[in-house]
């Protein structure tokens, strides 16, 4: 039924001659909703008071939060050896906490611009929380290796600009490659996440009571009046940002990709690893904003907007990002057996086999290649129970993957006289969960003060927006779309709407 498309044999009328067939897909909004139903519907998640399970989340968030500052104090406090990485594994959760929380913020640009240029009309329920969650990944993602590089004071030597002490950068590194790709990263989602909200911060303005509110929505509203000369500056600025950012889709993970890629120690030296990794970041990615984005249209009877062809979507890009990585896990094994390099295949032995890591390998392939694969199936992409046990399974996974990736690698390295293991401490695990906390904390912050869907755009692709668009015409031609998900019943009574409100086309 998602992909259904059905065709229509129009009837004569008045002695007309036939119509053509019409293609109807199935719509984005269900229930034949119009613009003032949108914008109240989505300005109310704002303007409504939160529902009690809002506060039951926000609370252990924010004490999560703290807790992280705690450990982040103790461990500048006191030093980085509060930490749990030795001689050799010298990067541990922190560096495995950093690529992990990269990799969550890959899908708010991938959303935003390159299915904007591709014209996937599909993205405007999700491209607002997508860009926002990239932002806190972003910021959860920054503070590893900040931190990490122990005096955390020092790490504005980091830019390349002119001091008294004469500290320069070593530009050969792939860990300064990071500082540039990430920073720039972050600066460019910004400006596009706060580029797509001024529309939407001009209608939160125009609806506040509070003149406190109506004048901090009107004062980053940048005196939006909804014209055509700025809907035309508007929509310009909009399409070179999208164009400006998606290099950085590919370009990001890759550079971080580098940082292991680019040294000679076997299990990183390969040159698979930047698509490699760039696919598994949007596969995370996708899995994350599902996790998130599922409760919230439950939470918020969002159910007509976010609707389950955006699920369904969405589950067809991570069973097939999920295939692409299984893929590079297999020609990891076969390219460690071909290249003959006895390094290289001994650590994929102890990988697999008989290392003291081996069960977190098989983890990471259960959860990122097996788990995915449930998505093939119709009936699980429509059950939003089986969607959400995947999505969790593919966030665990990720970040196994990082463990895998960095710490098994380090641990059995070239001599095996200075072979060891790695246990992280107590400073770790907390922070690690802080920073989760921290996250949500962020995300929910954003869900009580803006938009959770972009108004303008979603308006869009509604088809009272096509100027084609004739009611009479589509009233006389009796079209009729498909019926909504199973699970969409519940949030119409039970029942699919009347024929007549069925007949939105995307």
């Amino acid at each position: 039924m998602a992909d259904a498309v059905h065709a229509h044999d129009h009837p004569v009328h008045d002695g007309a001659p036939p119509r053509a067939k019409v293609l109807l897909r199935e719509p984005l909004v269900l229930n034949n909703r119009n613009y003032s139903w949108i914008t109240n519907k989505i300005a109310g998640v704002v303007e409504n008071p939160q529902p009690k399970l809002w506060w039951i989340l926000f609370i252990p968030c924010f004490i999560l939060t703290c807790i992280m500052v705690g450990c982040f104090t103790f461990l500048i406090s006191t030093g980085v050896g509060v930490w749990g990485p030795n001689s050799p594994v010298m990067w541990g959760w922190d560096i495995t906490n950093f690529v992990f929380w990269i990799g969550i913020g890959h899908a708010g640009t991938l959303i935003s611009a390159i299915l904007y240029l591709t014209r996937q009309k599909w993205r405007t329920a999700v491209n607002r929380s997508a860009e926002a969650m990239t932002l806190f990944a972003v910021m959860c993602a920054g503070l590893f290796p900040a931190l990490h590089v122990g005096r955390v004071w020092m790490a504005w030597f980091l830019a390349p600009i002119p001091n008294s002490n004469a500290v320069w950068q070593n530009f050969k590194s792939p860990l300064l490659w990071d500082v540039f790709a990430v920073s720039t990263y972050f600066t460019v989602s910004v400006i596009f996440w706060y580029l797509g909200l001024v529309p939407d911060l001009a209608t939160m303005r125009d609806r506040a009571k509070s003149s406190v509110k109506k004048f901090a929505y009107g004062l980053f509203a940048l005196g939006w009046r909804g014209g055509n000369r700025q809907w035309r500056h508007y929509e310009i600025a909009y399409m070179l940002l999208a164009a400006l950012s998606t290099p950085l889709v590919l370009s990001v993970h890759t550079v971080v990709s580098f940082d292991f890629a680019t040294s000679i120690v076997p299990g990183w030296h390969t040159t698979i690893f930047p698509p490699y990794f760039v696919a598994g970041a949007i596969f995370g990615g996708f899995a994350m904003v599902l996790t998130l984005m599922i409760p919230v249209r439950k939470i918020y009877g969002l159910q007509d907007l976010f609707t389950m062809k955006h699920v369904d979507n969405m589950t067809k890009i991570i069973a097939l990002t999920g295939t692409i990585v299984g893929y590079a896990y297999l020609m990891e094994l076969f390219v460690a057996w071909y290249s003959g390099s006895l390094y290289e295949f001994d650590a994929f032995m102890i990988r697999i086999f008989d290392g003291p890591y081996t069960p977190y390998y098989y983890a990471m392939f259960f959860c990122n290649v097996i788990a995915p694969q449930a998505f093939w199936f119709k009936k699980c992409r429509e059950n939003l129970w089986a969607v959400m046990a995947v999505c969790m399974c593919v966030n665990a996974g990720m970040w196994f993957e990082r463990f895998v990736i960095i710490v098994t690698t380090l641990a059995r390295d070239f001599l095996p006289g200075a072979w060891d293991m790695y246990h992280p401490s107590w400073v770790e695990i907390w922070s690690f969960i802080g920073t989760l906390g921290f996250f949500l904390m962020l995300f929910l912050i954003f869900l009580r003060y803006f938009p959770v869907i972009a108004i303008g755009e979603i308006k869009a692709v509604l088809p009272e927006a096509d100027p084609h668009y004739d009611p009479e015409r589509a009233k006389r031609d009796n079209l009729v779309a498909p019926p909504p998900y199973e699970g969409d019943l519940e949030h119409t009574g039970g029942r699919p709407e009347s024929a007549a409100a069925s007949t939105a086309t995307a």
